[in-house]
């Protein structure tokens, strides 16, 4: 995004003197934007080491829970996609090495809420991290 300060035209494009008009700055206006989706969520899943870490059982677990559409009419959780797994370090989640916190990259509309009982797998905190939605 372009960085505008203070901005005086004075010249059309045909070289025509015409009244300077000012643009405001506009530093730091960014949009929490993504064009390839509706709206997105980083999606936390931590679980200590102490209580096993992130297993794939566990995130087998969260993912089926979160993929899937609860409650009817409008009320209760939606179903998302997941789009990508990931680590805070960048590398790849590996099924065989027991981590503290996976991420997920998912879509979707509507609400995601997971509680332990929901996974069936105790100790398994989820968050939503970021939410990107499309610009107005």
């Amino acid at each position: 995004m372009a960085n505008l300060t203070a901005v005086a035209q004075v010249y059309d494009n045909a070289g025509a003197a015409i009244a300077a008009s000012q643009l405001g700055a506009n530093n730091y206006q960014y949009s929490i934007n993504q064009a390839d989706v509706g709206r997105e969520l980083i999606v936390k899943v931590a679980r200590s080491t102490g209580n096993g870490g992130v297993t794939k059982t566990v995130l087998d677990a969260v993912i089926a829970y979160i993929t899937t559409s609860h409650g009817a009419n409008g009320a209760g959780d939606s179903a998302f996609t997941v789009a990508a797994v990931g680590t805070v370090t960048g590398i790849a989640y590996v099924n065989s090495t027991a981590t503290e916190a996976v991420f997920l990259r998912v879509q979707g509309t509507g609400n995601l809420t997971v509680a332990d009982a929901d996974t069936g797998i105790a100790n398994v905190a989820v968050t939503i991290e970021a939410i990107f939605t499309p610009a107005k």
